[in-house]
């Protein structure tokens, strides 16, 4: 009992009683049960009960019967690593039917090339799920007037049209509550295993998150409904580097070149030069920065002709600097 005490008040000081009885009993080999553990920290003043809260009434959504039917992702801010390092975001895959974690990643803020890093672990691990269930965000959808591409997709959706993996997106984050909630859960427990771990990175933490996962699922994954499994395989013939790649269209211009991000691409080709003027291509950049040029499914040779340099300013006379006028002393 002093034992459990002495750890309560030090190691475990702001752990709650489910998490504090599974390291008493899994690491400190200590034999107690639940019910003790919250006894002690009651008792101790190192824990209080929760009040009820007031019931809100949200319309029920029943869980998918089948495991990969639904995915829900998201991306939680918090300071994971508690001021050891910035803060920064932890990228979440869960599956609605079990509620187990199907992939995690630590980025410094959410965007495309973040999303597409958790995708493609999740892909490896799984196969490709028959939908993603997201929120609201620029990243999966258009939310500005024009701001697409011309088939007004995102980037995000862009490739998830390419995988087949439709988008779903929440109206309220209530509706993506199985998600949300795991946030709660990973903000608490995850911050906690780091600590004990000295863990104080994203590197560090990206390493350590399949391990979280594994245990974290044993834990508290629930039987679906159905055996089966929707997940479908990676088609053989898609390139996966290309598909999460940042991509744009242009056309080559009579000189064969085309301008992406103020820099300009000199195409190298032994066909003729109007063989491939006013050709479409589309233009891939890798979260490296690496660029692929692909014509008709193939890549075309390149060499960088001139990165483009700021045009001058245009400007009002009121904007400009203008020294004072003093005449020579021998002036009329």
């Amino acid at each position: 009992m002093q034992a459990a005490i002495d750890l309560l008040y030090g190691r475990y000081a702001d752990f709650g009683p489910t998490l504090a009885h599974e390291k008493l009993v899994e690491e400190d080999g200590l034999k107690l049960g639940l019910g003790s553990v919250r006894k002690i920290m009651i008792g101790e003043g190192l824990w209080k009960a929760k009040k009820a809260r007031k019931v809100e009434v949200n319309q029920m959504r029943e869980r998918r019967a089948c495991r990969g039917e639904l995915e829900q992702m998201d991306g939680t801010d918090h300071d994971w690593f508690e001021g050891c390092s910035e803060r920064c975001t932890l990228l979440v895959m869960i599956d609605d039917a079990t509620g187990q974690l199907g992939a995690l990643w630590f980025v410094p803020e959410e965007s495309f090339f973040g999303y597409c890093d958790l995708l493609r672990q999740y892909l490896a691990a799984h196969g490709r799920p028959a939908e993603l269930y997201t929120d609201k965000h620029g990243i999966f959808r258009v939310n500005i007037p024009n701001a697409g591409s011309g088939d007004n997709l995102t980037q995000f959706g862009r490739a998830m049209q390419s995988l087949e993996i439709p988008i779903l997106c929440a109206n309220t984050p209530q509706a993506k509550g199985r998600v949300e909630r795991a946030n709660q859960t990973l903000q608490d427990r995850l911050v906690k295993e780091m600590r004990l771990r000295g863990i104080d990175d994203m590197q560090q933490g990206n390493a350590y998150l399949p391990e979280f996962m594994a245990d974290f699922n044993r834990r508290f994954a629930a039987q679906p409904r159905s055996s089966l499994d929707v997940h479908r395989p990676l088609q053989a013939h898609k390139n996966l580097d290309q598909i999460l790649a940042w991509q744009e269209t242009r056309l080559i211009t009579k000189n064969l070149t085309i301008q992406f991000k103020n820099v300009v691409y000199q195409i190298q080709t032994k066909r003729p030069a109007y063989a491939l003027h006013k050709a479409q291509v589309t233009i891939c950049q890798d979260v490296q920065g690496k660029v692929t040029i692909l014509y008709k499914g193939g890549e075309l040779s390149y060499t960088i002709f001139q990165k483009q340099i700021r045009q001058s300013e245009v400007v009002t006379a009121k904007q400009v600097n203008r020294k004072a006028f003093h005449p020579a002393p021998d002036h009329p």
